[in-house]
């Protein structure tokens, strides 16, 4: 008889695999969109654990707050604004058609008013390239360039927390905590390494190492691996 694969078992929602939002302290996201320009006060930076930058609560004149990723060079208290505003200062948040051009942004949103989907990890920005039309070119962390609509908002300024992978973790111990304190999946075991009853790769009499092939998409769950309704098999003429 045949036990669940790890994906079945993660689909369960066991307690196992069950992330610890109770301990989150919120969701990112910033204002709405204002009319004119509002300030507000940075009352408390916050080390959430399921974020890997310092975040900061800011609270507006007009009542409301913003939880966003903390960019460097900012302190409790500092006052920012939110708004079609000339200061270009960390913290702010523009319009990508009021940025000027070569200025570093983050968490820029994707629809306007949706409160910012790109560019929230520690220690990264985009920059804005060119303005074409209605459009604003953006060039992510990772080299590619993106179209956002002008009237998409970011936040001006580099995230704070940069060179958190440089420091190393030494110990199989600290990686396996830093995994638990978001209930990721840690350690991952190869499923060559299983038996024959636990995943369809695993068998130690006969160890293939490429032993992945294409399923159909109505495959059931405990056969469902590998390359999954290819689009294509065998090498490429």
């Amino acid at each position: 008889m045949g036990k669940n694969i790890t994906v079945q078992k993660r689909g369960k929602g066991s307690t196992s695999y069950r992330a610890p939002s109770h301990r989150f302290y919120g969701e990112i996201k910033m204002v709405g969109v204002h009319e004119g320009v509002v300030s507000g006060k940075i009352r408390e930076l916050i080390d959430c654990p399921c974020h890997s930058a310092p975040l900061m609560e800011v609270v507006y004149e007009n009542g409301k707050e913003a939880l966003v990723p903390a960019p460097e060079e900012v302190r409790v208290n500092d006052t920012l604004f939110s708004g079609q505003t000339d200061k270009i200062a960390p913290g702010n948040v523009l319009a990508l058609k009021d940025i000027p051009e070569g200025t570093d942004i983050y968490n820029i949103e994707l629809q306007p008013g949706d409160g910012g989907k790109f560019v929230r990890a520690s220690g990264t920005s985009a920059r804005i390239v060119g303005k074409i039309g209605n459009s604003v070119i953006i060039r992510l962390p990772s080299r590619k360039e993106k179209e956002f609509s002008r009237e998409c908002r970011a936040c001006i300024g580099v995230i704070a927390g940069g060179g958190r992978k440089e420091k190393p973790l030494f110990k199989a111990g600290r990686a396996f905590m830093a995994k638990r304190a978001r209930n990721s999946l840690y350690p991952i075991t190869s499923p060559n390494c299983m038996s024959a009853v636990a995943h369809p790769y695993g068998n130690t009499r006969s160890l293939r190492k490429s032993k992945t092939k294409p399923v159909s998409r109505n495959t059931p769950p405990g056969r469902k691996v590998g390359m999954v309704a290819a689009r294509r098999t065998g090498r490429k003429k």
